[in-house]
């Protein structure tokens, strides 16, 4: 065995096979893998090998869309089956809102390059003979689509790491991690101790052990899946002898559940409601092969469902019932990317579709290990996505539901109930008086929107379709009434939101937005420090503001931060509350070790309340004794200022594209500001709204957003922040070679602003293909309804030739082309005049 390493991979499935694989492939031949028993011996061996295509994530639909296409490869490479079946996967809709999903779906496969072809009822029965089509409105195919044998698959990357160099040593156990004073790792065995470079963790089950080992709570937890095996079927092998093509993969998701041949009869998986974690510390030390009892009653809703959908499945006897361990996360995407707090420590965990995944997942690590940055925007699976918050009882709970929640549908303005509230403002009880209907992010509760008093959906708004998945609303309130129908159209909340624009623009309101990330940056080196980290410069005035990005090594974008300057070599930052971890992993990780640089987190120490609207400063300056005139308080300023007996870091900025402050306050004070400005501003009649009026008044401004409009996929000067970027900076600054050498490469994408005509009840959302004379040309990356200029509005990316005013283009919606043209940046107030006012 060896005592040194570049990487040692620790876990012997198919995900750490697929990790081992990709470093060497490389050419990294100095990696070991470890596995305690043997290869697939953990969840690996039970999984059911279906490599579904279908994401509605753009960042794991090019990681599932790569391990579909790279299986072939890797079976032509070894020589080794991997046993594929290509036979194509079908997903039914017995229902609009579900056809809906599978139309907005189309628009990501179509920008991430999958093929989806849309059947009707008879076209399903052909290639399905066996399904009862009554009552379907039809379903998509991905022809690429099919499964493949889990250990054929292991083995097979097996088989190419050694090849390149790996080694693999089984039936070895790990007993301690430990980081050494010169930052290496040394991953002790009870087989000898290897020290390396570099440790992934790709432990399935074993995760949080895993982690506790390094000081992680890494946030999985297993949920029981079970499918069943039946006894052959007659008509199925009728079928082989006659040499007919295999059915395929069939997905009722209406039902919950998947269906595929297996050896002449059917192999039935249903995710179930009731489905329990399991490991929660983990695993037996001896645990190997195994599985659990079989719980059937949890599983005859679906099985019903199945037996009237393809009655064959009722005509044989079941041979055996799987019921094993499967990765789950909080909202179902596994986690890949570095460790936070940890220099070199990488995960590839919780997969819960670890076959689909292994292979991209591996890739892109070994892209990230190796050359510093990965090549596909990882934001959707990243670590970091994750904080504190995520504890085991946050952890059971969330887990479980995403479980349940894998075949229902993925409304994008869905959101789900489990653990909440858990994090929440002081003034979240009075914006829930004022009929506030919350989201979450971070773990934090923000209003979305606002309801008014009493309001409530009628039985006819509710009405849903009768299949076993028809959720179409969002929870109820407390008081039972439910106000919010999820929808990809336009829903009720739709006029509400725009009356909350309308009444920012035309008078004052009030918005949440304690959830952004904070932090103080401080010490001698402050200043020499961050002009090292941002593409722009630097706020230099005590009291400036700046808008400053984090680009990757390869010159896309990393983060975006508010810098405020406070004092000599003292700064405020300010970035998403959705990317607190995120963002400030890359701080402390970046940091100077010489003490030259304070870096102090103080998120939830302060609260922001944002005062926006024309009446603004009549309100607040009734509030204090500090000049809010624009002479005296100009825009991208601030000023620490009284709010009555309170007290405020003001900033003159805001997201929406009007007169306003961000009033960064001690968190303690809260409730007393928020009180005095509704007091003050009920002369003005001042309102609070929500975060979907904000989204709509940012699209308006052309403000770009991670990881929409600015990724590390696009370089920062294709994200059109050419004003951000001070690529005269006397400093270098990360990624600032690589965007001069990408300039000069030229750019494949430019950011546009899109008037999307004619659209009357479905507006862009983000992720939708952008089509000239009938071929892709870009992708949409957020869009909505701008209620202050009246028009549909899309932003995206498209090839630079594309991108002139006045260009005319396509967008499909849901199935349905419109056109679109190319108009100028901030179609709201584009000189600033409202914001400078």
């Amino acid at each position: 065995m060896k005592s040194t390493a570049r990487v040692v991979v620790i876990g012997g499935g198919v995900v750490g096979a697929g990790t081992l694989y990709h470093l060497a492939k490389k050419g990294w031949s100095d990696v070991v893998m470890i596995e305690r028993k043997e290869l697939t011996s953990g969840s690996t061996w039970h999984a059911a090998g279906l490599l579904p295509l279908f994401n509605m994530s753009y960042s794991v639909g090019k990681l599932h869309q790569y391990s579909v296409d790279f299986y072939q490869e890797l079976e032509r490479e070894t020589g080794q089956s991997v046993g594929f079946s290509q036979v194509s996967n079908i997903r039914l809709a017995n229902c609009d809102y579900r056809m809906d999903e599978y139309k907005y779906y189309s628009g990501v496969a179509k920008t991430v390059g999958v093929e989806v072809k849309f059947l009707t009822p008879d076209e399903v029965k052909e290639i399905w003979p066996l399904c009862n089509t009554e009552g379907l409105l039809g379903a998509i195919q991905h022809p690429e689509d099919g499964y493949i044998q889990p250990a054929d698959l292991t083995q097979a990357l097996a088989k190419g790491a050694r090849e390149r160099g790996a080694e693999i040593y089984r039936y070895t156990t790990v007993t301690g991690i430990e980081q050494q004073a010169d930052g290496r790792w040394l991953v002790k065995t009870d087989k000898g101790d290897i020290d390396c470079e570099h440790v992934v963790s790709c432990t399935g089950s074993f995760a949080r052990r895993t982690g506790e080992m390094v000081g992680l709570d890494i946030p999985v937890i297993p949920v029981e899946h079970q499918f069943i095996v039946t006894e052959p079927h007659p008509e199925i092998q009728a079928r082989h002898q006659q040499g007919k093509l295999e059915m395929g993969v069939l997905r009722e998701s209406d039902a919950g559940y998947y269906l595929r041949e297996e050896g002449g009869g059917l192999l039935l998986g249903p995710y179930e409601k009731g489905a329990p974690c399991c490991y929660v510390d983990g695993p037996a030390d001896d645990c190997e092969y195994e599985l659990f009892n079989e719980e059937l009653d949890r599983l005859m809703p679906h099985v019903e469902a199945c037996m009237n959908r393809v009655p064959a499945f009722g005509e044989v006897g079941v041979k055996t019932v799987y019921n094993g361990a499967i990765a789950y996360t909080p909202d179902g995407n596994p986690i890949v990317g570095p460790a936070p707090g940890l220099k070199n420590f990488w995960l590839n965990e919780g997969h819960s579709f670890g076959i689909t995944a292994a292979g991209g997942a591996g890739w892109q690590l070994a892209e990230w290990i190796v050359d510093g940055e990965p090549t596909v925007d990882m934001m959707g699976v990243d670590p970091r996505r994750f904080g504190p918050y995520a504890s085991r009882g946050y952890l059971r709970n969330k887990n479980e539901e995403a479980y349940s929640n894998v075949f229902t549908t993925h409304y994008p303005d869905e959101e789900r109930p489990a653990a909440r509230p858990l994090k929440t403002s002081p003034c979240y009880d009075r914006m829930k008086a004022l009929g506030a209907v919350f989201g979450s992010v971070y773990g934090w509760e923000r209003p979305n929107w606002f309801a008014p008093k009493g309001y409530q959906l009628s039985e006819g708004d509710l009405a849903k379709a009768d299949v076993l998945l028809n959720d179409n609303h969002s929870q109820p309130l407390e008081d039972g009434r439910v106000v919010e129908k999820n929808s990809f159209r336009r829903s009720n909340y739709f006029e509400f939101v725009g009356r909350e624009c309308r009444h920012v623009n035309s008078k004052v309101g009030v918005l949440d937005m304690s959830a952004f990330a904070k932090c103080l940056v401080a010490g001698p080196g402050a200043e020499a420090w961050l002009e090292s980290l941002f593409a722009n410069r630097i706020p230099k005035s005590i009291g400036r503001i700046g808008l400053c990005h984090m680009l990757s090594k390869n010159g896309g974008v990393r983060a975006e931060f508010t810098v405020y300057k406070t004092g000599p070599q003292n700064y405020y930052l300010v970035s998403a509350g959705a990317f607190e971890n995120h963002d400030h992993d890359y701080l402390k990780k970046l940091k100077p070790n010489d003490g030259s640089v304070n870096l102090q987190p103080i998120t939830t120490q302060q609260g922001v309340l944002v005062l926006a609207g024309p009446r603004s400063r009549e309100v607040l300056q009734k509030l204090t004794d500090s000049d809010l005139s624009n002479k005296a308080f100009p825009w991208l300023t601030g000023q620490f200022i009284n709010v009555g007996y309170a007290q405020a870091h003001a900033l003159r900025v805001n997201f929406v594209g009007e007169l306003g402050w961000e009033l960064h306050h001690p968190i303690e004070m809260q409730n007393y500001i928020f009180d005095q400005l509704m007091a003050a501003g009920a002369e003005f009649d001042i309102k609070p709204f929500g975060i979907r009026a904000m989204d709509s008044m940012r699209i308006e401004k052309s403000y770009r957003l991670i990881p929409r409009e600015m990724s590390i996929e696009y370089s920062a000067l294709e994200s059109g922040l050419d004003r951000f970027v001070r690529l005269d900076k006397k400093c270098d600054f990360i990624g600032k070679q690589a965007l001069t050498d990408w300039r000069a490469r030229g750019f494949n994408n430019a950011f546009v602003t899109l008037e999307v005509h004619g659209v009357t009840d479905a507006d862009a959302r983000g992720s939708e293909a952008i089509y000239k004379d009938g071929e892709v040309v870009g992708r949409a990356t957020s869009g909505g309804y701008g209620w202050r200029v009246g028009k549909s509005l899309a932003l995206g990316l498209v090839q630079p030739a594309l991108a002139e005013i006045g260009t005319e283009l396509q967008i499909e919606i849901l199935g349905e082309l419109y056109n679109a043209t190319v108009i100028e940046e901030s179609p709201f107030d584009p000189e600033n005049k409202c914001l400078r006012a």
